[in-house]
């Protein structure tokens, strides 16, 4: 799989699953919607879809994973925000909170 997922972010990733039921996995999947067409969404999940592509403790389903193939996952802990970001190589625009994109 080509998805790049930074230390920090397989950090925060591993210390928030600690936090969750045993077995659960964090979530990235794109969805319609947002101010540029498509929209990220994180979320914690206990159920593998058949559909779905297993990276060590991250689910990604097969629709999102063709948005998002070749991009990085960073966390970004700073003084002005903590939140997860996607660079992705395909967004041919962005908004400015950087959880929505067009292709």
């Amino acid at each position: 799989m080509n998805i790049e997922i930074t230390e920090k972010a397989q950090i925060e990733i591993k210390s928030l699953l600690s936090k969750e039921v045993k077995g659960s996995f964090f979530r990235i999947s794109v969805e319609g919607g947002g101010c540029s067409g498509f929209k990220y969404k994180f979320s914690i999940d206990q159920i593998v879809n058949c559909d779905d592509l297993k990276i060590e403790n991250i689910l990604i389903d097969q629709t999102s994973f063709s948005f998002i193939e070749g991009s990085k996952l960073e966390y970004i802990d700073n003084l002005i925000e903590k939140s997860f970001k996607i660079s992705n190589p395909k967004a041919t625009s962005s908004c400015g909170c950087g959880t929505s994109f067009s292709i």
